[in-house]
Order: C-alpha cells, then sequence, then structure tokens
C-alpha cells in the first residue's frame, strides 16, 4: 500500500526558477526513506506541501486515506498558560474524547439498555483499550525519560523553553500520538547522544512510515533503508542506507564519467574526420562537402550528456603553531557548582601532546562549562588549572557572536584578520563566500553561515589546541565535509564536544564521558568505548552463574543428572559457537557499513564473555562427572 504519492510536482518562488520541478517519487506502507540534498534543494519546502502549509503550482500529492501525519519541526502555537505536561497530554485529545463519552454511555446505560447503546459501548471500550487508553501515563513518561523531558520541565510553561526545548517537547508529542507517517525533519539538532539513541531504537520498532531529513550520518545509517536525494527540483533513488548513497553515488559519478569521455572522444574523432573532409573539399572535390555536414549533424545528435558535475573539495586547513613539550592540560580536583546543583567535583585529568579528545554527556551536565574554565570564561570553585607554556587555543563556540555584527563579511575579515581586501576575498572564497554574498552584514547569515566565517577566521591563526564546541551544528553533509577534511588535516590537540556521533568516531582517540558529576576517562577511539560499556553492561546484567556442587561419590544411577547437565552445556556451546560464525559472516558482509560494523563487533564482544562462561561450566560439568565414574 502507498502512504505517499508525489507525481511531477512543481514550485516556484521566483519566475524562473522552479525549487522542484517534476519531482516524482513514491513511499510505501512502513518505509524508513532519508530524503537528502544540499540545503535550499527543497527538502523542507517539500514538507510542507506534504502537511498542506504550503501550495503548490503543478502536479499531484496524494495521502494514503485515514493516515495520520505528524511533522517534527512544525511547533504549534499553544495557549500561553500551558505548562509542557499540558502540551504533552495534548496528544491524547482522541482518547480523552472517547474516554468522555465512555462515561455518557455509561450513564445512559442506567437507564436505557437498547442494543444500540451496548454496541456502542463495546465499540467504545474496545478502541480506548485497543489505544492505550489505560495506560497514558506509563507511556508519557518512559518517552519523557528517553527524550530528557524532567519533571520540572514538565511543570513549565511551554512558552518559556528554548527552541531545542520546545522541539523535544514536540518530538514527544508526536510520538505520543502515535500517527501513521512521521516527518522528521532533522530532529537529531537538539537532542544528546542518550536521547538520539532513544529516537532511533523507537524509530526501529515504529510500524508506521518514516520520512527523515537529517544531515546526521549515523542516524541516517541506523534508521532508514532507502534515500531519496533532491537534486535539480527532481529525484535520484537509492535503495540502501546513507553508507550505500556515498558508494553508490560515487559509482554512478564514475560511470557517467566513463560515458562523458567515450562520447567525447568518438565527437573528436567525428570532428577531426569532418575537418579533413572540408580540406579535400575545397581541393577540388566539393562533393565531401555534404559528406561533412552530414557527419557535423551526427555529432551535434552525439552531444547529449553534459560533462557530470562533482562538489568541489575546498583546500582548507588550520593554521598551527609548534607545540613544545609534552604537558599540553593538566587538570586537579577541579569543583564547579551552579544554583546549588554540582556539575561536577574531584575532576583530575592530563593531556600530552597529539591527543584527540571528545567531551561527551548528556545536555546539562556541564561540558560547555567545563570548556569556559579551559578558556578562562568561568572560574571554577576549587581545584586547579595549568596549561602548557607553549599552548596557544583556538575555540570555536557553540554560539557565535561577532563585536560588529552589522559590517559585511569582507570588512569583518579585514578588521578582525588584518589583510588586503583581496586577501580577504580570497579566504572567503575558499569558504564557499563568494561574489555578491561577501557584502551581506554578519547579522544577515544564518547560524551554519555564522560558524562557517568563524572558522574561516579561526583557520588563519597559529593554534596547537583546538577546542570545538558542537563543530557540526546547523551545518549541511557537504559542510560538515570540509570541516572534517580540514580537522583531519590538522595534527595539535584536539578537544571538542559533539554529538555527531560520525564526527566522534572519526577524530577521537580519546573520550571524556561526564555523568553524574564525575568523569570517565576512557583511552581509545569511540567504537572500542561503545564495545566497553556494552561488556560492562552485559556482565552487570547476566544472571550468575551457581557454582556447580561438588559431585558426590559414585553410586548406582548417581551420573544420570549431570550426564543431563553436561549434555546440556555442550549444546549452549555449539549454540553460542554457531552464533559465533553467524557474527563473522555479517561482519565481512557489512564491511562498507561503519554503523552495523560497530553494533556487530558490540555483539560478538558480549558473545565472547557469554562464551566464556559456557566454557568454564562446561569444564566444571565434564570434570565433576568424570570424577562421578561417567
Amino acid at each position: 500500500m502507498i502512504d505517499i504519492s508525489i507525481s511531477n510536482l512543481s514550485k516556484e518562488f521566483e519566475v524562473g526558477t522552479k525549487i522542484l520541478d517534476g519531482l516524482t517519487f513514491q513511499i510505501d506502507q512502513g518505509e524508513r526513506v532519508g530524503l537528502l540534498g544540499k540545503n535550499g534543494a527543497g527538502k523542507t519546502t517539500l514538507f510542507r506541501i506534504l502537511t498542506g502549509a504550503l501550495d503548490y503550482d503543478e502536479g499531484e500529492v496524494s495521502i494514503a486515506p485515514r493516515k495520520r501525519m505528524g511533522l517534527i519541526s512544525q511547533i504549534p502555537v499553544y495557549p500561553p498558560d500551558y505548562t509542557v505536561e499540558d502540551v504533552l497530554e495534548t496528544a491524547f485529545d482522541r482518547l480523552h474524547a472517547m474516554e468522555a463519552e465512555l462515561e455518557t454511555v455509561t450513564r445512559q446505560m442506567e437507564t436505557d439498555s437498547t442494543p444500540e447503546l451496548l454496541r456502542r459501548y463495546d465499540t467504545l471500550s474496545t478502541a480506548f483499550e485497543a489505544g492505550g487508553g489505560y495506560d497514558t501515563a506509563t507511556a508519557l513518561n518512559k518517552v519523557c525519560n528517553g527524550l530528557t523531558i524532567p519533571p520540572e520541565m514538565r511543570s513549565q510553561h511551554f512558552s518559556s523553553l528554548s527552541g531545542g526545548e520546545k522541539t523535544r517537547v514536540n518530538l514527544a508529542r508526536l510520538i505520543l500520538e502515535d500517527t501513521d507517517i512521521l516527518l522528521l525533519d532533522e530532529p537529531t539538532n537538539h537532542l544528546d547522544l542518550r536521547a538520539t539513541e532513544w529516537l532511533e531504537e523507537y524509530l526501529q520498532r515504529y510500524k508506521g512510515t518514516v520520512l527523515a531529513i537529517s544531515h546526521d550520518r549515523w542516524f541516517l545509517d541506523r534508521v532508514v533503508r532507502r534515500c531519496i536525494e533532491i537534486a535539480g527540483g527532481k529525484a535520484s533513488f537509492y535503495e540502501g542506507n546513507y553508507s550505500f548513497y556515498v558508494v553508490e553515488k560515487e559509482r554512478r559519478y564514475q560511470e557517467a564519467l566513463k560515458q562523458y569521455e567515450k562520447e567525447q572522444a568518438k565527437i573528436n574523432q567525428l570532428q577531426e574526420a569532418a575537418d579533413k573532409l572540408h580540406l579535400w573539399a575545397f581541393m577540388g572535390n566539393d562533393k565531401l562537402h555534404k559528406r561533412a555536414f552530414s557527419m557535423e549533424k551526427r555529432i551535434e545528435r552525439l552531444r547529449t550528456t553534459d560533462k557530470p558535475q562533482k562538489d568541489r573539495r575546498l583546500e582548507v586547513r588550520f593554521g598551527e603553531r609548534e607545540f613544545r613539550g609534552d604537558e599540553v592540560l593538566t587538570i586537579k580536583a577541579i569543583k564547579k557548582s551552579f544554583d546549588g546543583r554540582t556539575l561536577f567535583d574531584h575532576v583530575n585529568l592530563e593531556v600530552v601532546g597529539g591527543e584527540r579528545i571528545a567531551l561527551l554527556g548528556d545536555n546539562g551536565t556541564g561540558k560547555s562549562t567545563l570548556l569556559k574554565i579551559l578558556l578562562g570564561e568561568e572560574e571554577p570553585d576549587s581545584g586547579k588549572l595549568r596549561m602548557g607554556p607553549t599552548v596557544k587555543i583556538g575555540y570555536l563556540p557553540q554560539i557565535i557572536h561577532f563585536s560588529h555584527p552589522e559590517r559585511n563579511l569582507v570588512d569583518t575579515m579585514i578588521y578582525d584578520q588584518d589583510c588586503t581586501p583581496q586577501t580577504a576575498r580570497n579566504r572567503l572564497a575558499a569558504f564557499n563566500f563568494r561574489g555578491e554574498d561577501v557584502f551581506k552584514p554578519v547579522s544577515a547569515l544564518s547560524g551554519g553561515e555564522q560558524s562557517r566565517l568563524r572558522l574561516c577566521m579561526l583557520m588563519d591563526e597559529k593554534i596547537n589546541l583546538l577546542i570545538l564546541d558542537e563543530p557540526t551544528n546547523h551545518l549541511d553533509v557537504a559542510s560538515r565535509e570540509w570541516i572534517e577534511a580540514a580537522v583531519e588535516e590538522y595534527e595539535g590537540n584536539l578537544l571538542f564536544v559533539s554529538h555527531d556521533r560520525y564526527f566522534i568516531n572519526r577524530f577521537a582517540t580519546r573520550i571524556w564521558m561526564l555523568e553524574e558529576g564525575q568523569i570517565t576517562d576512557f583511552d581509545g577511539t569511540y567504537g572500542e568505548f561503545q564495545a566497553a560499556r556494552a561488556r560492562a553492561q552485559a556482565v552487570k546484567s547476566a544472571p550468575v552463574q551457581e557454582k556447580p556442587k561438588e559431585p558426590k561419590k559414585k553410586r548406582p544411577g548417581g551420573t544420570k543428572e549431570l550426564e543431563k547437565q553436561v549434555n546440556a552445556a555442550e549444546r549452549a556451546v555449539a549454540k553460542a559457537e554457531e552464533r559465533m560464525e553467524q557474527l563473522a559472516g555479517e561482519m565481512e558482509a557489512a564491511s562498507s557499513d561503519y554503523v552495523r560494523l560497530q553494533e556487530l563487533c558490540a555483539q560478538r564482544e558480549t558473545l565472547e564473555v557469554e562464551l566464556q562462561g559456557l566454557y568454564a561450566s562446561w569444564e566444571s560439568l565434564a570434570q565433576a562427572l568424570e570424577e562421578a565414574g561417567g
């Protein structure tokens, strides 16, 4: 069954410029689809058309009848006295209406017992129970815990929340509404790692249809099973997750390039022949002109393929200052509290040259505060901090501020970087600020563009400790990739806060996990950190295996129970070994899917721990059987 059908859809905002131009695709019930494309390609425009918030010029849009649709980026306006709890309760409006009607019907049944009324009561009560009407509080608490909406936030007025908090509450409301089709527009932008992982697990269980716009490549790999890319107003289709899309898009580009080069070689060959025919015709054989003209017409028919284009890779890199000595940073017993709440206490850490550290933790745990203490913008309540004598810090904050936002981009570069206008234009061009865009005031830039401008300025400075606070937030995939290319080239120390798991996995060689006021210091990559936590959780949750009792001295029939236990242990070992072989095959098949590979590695680590326990149990039982004379 088709849930969404789009046919020849066109939308034009400026005369002659169609943002959607004959867009055609369909999404079947239960599909998980990622909607890809550069910023401005028309993805959000399409979502607004699907929800009816925006009209379109041509084409057809069809949503399956009686299917309820929810859009995460669209935050409804509520009365000013509504608390977060009131907003969340609106998810159950349909159930509340049923409950009210049930009460009315129940009162009527006290004096009226007609078959029609009884049937209505049965229908209502069945629908109410099937919709979870008797268990709304449990569902509400589960979703709030998963998306980090604590009790104190639930009592706040919805209008007092930040944009990110409103988005999180709205996502919770949509999940509780249990809509049939979910449209997700950058759903992970305002979620921390724990909430993002919870959302991914929810979507894997979700039985409806999902269409997601996201620049979070890890999220796309875990959630979507098909990708639709919008470019030039039209759709291209990729039957796989984001990792498949990247590989397949490059394959298609290379194939198109080969086809173009083959056509060009043929055209050049024919043109050379036509030129010779014209030359020979001038030497006395006019009939050859006719053959040459015929050949040139054939050449025009061959000119059907435009040269395939590829995004230009930006040549950008951070300026680097020579680092002397081993000591970069030493933290001793640092403590910091706000409003009577301790963010962290007794933090002791040491950083040496060349390390790349990811500072992770839930929203509100104090990650940005710790960065501000390192930068000297905040003072700790107690403890000491010492920087190496040759350390020069470069910092990209989460919220960008410019001292003169009224200045245009060129003047900002000239005044702040003390460079010539031409140098300013060249540096801005390297960061995709070109043409008339460089004369825009800084205040007119989007959040992502301001981050890009600040990075443009930062990359000219000589630094050896780069501190980044959510560096990929608000950026599309292309912008993330060139920031990653610049960070890849940078050879100094790196300390960053991020919820972008692709970025973390690519760069972190050490993890600082801030939770419950303490920092867990893990020396290793993000994948290794996840696997270690999975192992610890598996050991913690695994049932305690009782030590086999000492076998009694042999007596007639005394070994039968032991034989049964040994056979059962052998079967358990064989089953675990078979699963280990299956995992090896799955890991080989998933070698190009980094997210799936991480999951399989974690499963293998857990299974290895389990298998060791099974081996130990089997050996003990086998020895006991042998001693009993079995």
